[in-house]
C-alpha cells in the first residue's frame, strides 16, 4: 500500500504548480504577438527626453469660456459667432450658459440694456413665445431674447426679417428670472 502524503504537502504542490503556470503564461504574453498594439512603447528614459515633443493636452470639455472683452459686472453676454448666451454675476463668473437660435437680423457687437420685458405674445413669425426681453432695434426690427411656448426652435425665416433670439424653454425661464429691465446686455462677435 502506498504511503499517504500529508495535506500540507498537497497544498504546497498545488500552489507551486499554479505559480509556475502563471509565470509561464506571463512570459508567453510578454513575448507573444500583440495585434492590438499600435506601436512599441518607449522606455522610461525615452519618455522623459521627449517632453518637448509631447502631444498637446486635450481641450477641457464643457461649455466655452466667457468671451474676452465682454465687459464687467452683472450682465447678459451674447456671442454672435458661438450662438451662445452667458449669465454673468457681479463678480464676473458665468453661472449659466446655453446655446440659442438667432433670427435673420442680428445686433451689432456692443453694449445694450434690457429695455422692455413682455411675459408672452405671438412672435412676428406667428409662433407663440414667452419671456421676451427686448434690448435693441436694427433697421426697424426689434431684437429680443425669447423662447417658444412649446420649446421648439424657430422655423426657417423664408426671407422674413426676424430679430428674435430663441432658446430652449428652460433657458428662457432662467434668462427671464435673471434679467430685469435695465440689465446690461453685451453682444460680442
Amino acid at each position: 500500500m502506498a504511503a499517504r502524503l500529508p495535506s500540507w504537502a498537497w497544498v504546497s504542490g498545488l500552489t507551486a504548480g499554479a505559480t509556475a503556470a502563471v509565470v509561464f503564461l506571463a512570459v508567453q504574453a510578454e513575448h507573444g504577438p500583440h495585434p492590438t498594439a499600435a506601436k512599441a512603447r518607449p522606455s522610461a528614459s525615452a519618455s522623459a527626453s521627449a517632453g518637448a515633443h509631447a502631444p498637446a493636452k486635450p481641450k477641457p470639455s464643457g461649455p466655452p469660456a466667457l468671451p474676452e472683452g465682454s465687459g464687467t459686472g452683472r450682465r447678459i453676454v451674447y456671442s454672435l459667432g458661438e450662438k451662445r448666451v452667458w449669465l454673468v454675476d457681479a463678480t464676473g463668473n458665468a453661472g449659466r450658459t446655453f446655446t440659442v437660435w438667432p433670427g435673420s437680423v442680428s445686433p451689432q457687437p456692443g453694449r445694450y440694456s434690457v429695455t422692455l420685458r413682455i411675459q408672452s405674445l405671438k412672435g412676428s413669425d406667428g409662433v407663440e413665445i414667452e419671456h421676451i426681453m427686448y434690448f435693441t432695434k436694427v433697421s426697424g426690427v426689434n431684437i429680443a431674447f425669447s423662447n417658444a411656448l412649446d420649446g421648439a426652435s424657430p422655423p426657417p425665416a423664408n426671407g422674413k426679417k426676424l430679430g428674435g433670439i430663441r432658446m430652449h424653454k428652460e433657458d428662457g425661464a432662467a434668462l427671464w428670472a435673471y434679467g430685469d429691465q435695465g440689465t446690461k446686455v453685451t453682444v460680442v462677435k
